[in-house]
């Protein structure tokens, strides 16, 4: 679930940055961290597939419930980290000016 949803996430976030008008709200970042997290889900899933096999097809509702929560918790947290980056690098200079 939590390549699923990371891969989802890095898809929406590229195809926003594939059809922006300009640069203003470093949506690259936004868009390199979700796939950069899609790519180490991956590695991940297949390690997992590696050590348990076909098993690793029919994970418990539990671990699904689990996998989905984490999931989230990184997209939440990548949005954090790319608000804080964006506010710092101020591209309309909107901070500056309420300062």
């Amino acid at each position: 679930m939590t390549l699923l949803i990371t891969v989802f996430a890095a898809l929406i976030t590229t195809i926003l940055w594939y059809n922006r008008k300009n640069d203003d709200m470093k949506l690259h970042v936004l868009m390199f961290m979700f796939w950069g997290a899609s790519i180490m889900w991956f590695v991940d899933a297949i390690a997992e597939y590696i050590e348990m096999g076909a098993e690793y097809f029919t994970p418990a509702l539990e671990d699904m419930i689990n996998d989905s929560f984490l999931g989230l918790s990184v997209i939440a947290f990548a949005m954090i980290i790319w608000i804080v980056y964006v506010l710092i690098k101020d591209p309309k200079g909107v901070v500056r000016k309420a300062l």
